[in-house]
């Protein structure tokens, strides 16, 4: 495995240092015993695999935009984002995505999601009022966009994670797809240690 936080560091396209924090949208799944568990509960073994960095169940999240960075950005211009964003999305409904069994890639273990055309409408959306507000003062992150939730990441030693072997390990476990339903959209100041992700929320944007 490679190190997912020295990937997103060292990046030739908008690279994001530890540290910094940036404007992130995300789905966030609901925090209940019950979801956690059918996210987390059978790969426990997996996702605490030498050289992993288990993520926290409350800081499970989709990804819809990597907007930029928090300090280029002022107050007014997060406020007229959000409006942009709440104006777009208004009376769109709750999404609801079913997330497939994990799968162990090069940096990462993540979880899939299906059917990606209501959040690629989410991501046109975020994208479509970020751009109205800064202009190309940011690049579009990510430039393709398919939903998923990562469930462990590869971190510092990251070599110690025998790829092979976790897929193995993988093939054993008995558990199937989680469906989810969204009913928010959720705009976060988010950053990385080189361990963890986290983020303070800064505004909720209903879908119903």
């Amino acid at each position: 495995m490679k190190d997912f936080f020295e990937s997103v560091e060292t990046r030739p396209t908008a690279p994001w240092p530890a540290g910094r924090r940036d404007l992130h949208w995300h789905l966030l799944p609901p925090s209940t015993e019950q979801t956690v568990d059918a996210l987390l509960g059978p790969y426990g073994d997996l996702i605490r695999y030498p050289g992993m960095e288990m993520v926290l169940p409350k800081w499970l999240h989709v990804t819809v935009l990597h907007a930029g960075p928090h300090a280029e950005a002022s107050d007014e211009e997060i406020a007229q984002m959000t409006a942009l964003v709440r104006e777009a999305v208004a009376g769109t409904g709750p999404v609801s995505l079913t997330f497939s069994r994990p799968s162990v890639g090069t940096v990462a273990i993540e979880r899939a999601a299906r059917p990606g055309a209501a959040a690629r409408a989410l991501w046109d959306a975020t994208w479509s009022a970020t751009e109205q507000v800064v202009g190309e003062r940011w690049q579009l992150l990510p430039e393709i966009y398919n939903p998923h939730m990562t469930i462990a990441y590869a971190g510092a030693d990251a070599d110690h994670a025998d790829r092979a072997a976790m897929k193995s390990e993988l093939s054993d476990i008995n558990a199937g797809e989680v469906t989810l339903e969204f009913p928010t959209l959720s705009l976060v100041s988010q950053r990385h240690n080189h361990k963890r992700i986290t983020w303070e929320l800064l505004a909720t944007v209903p879908l119903g």
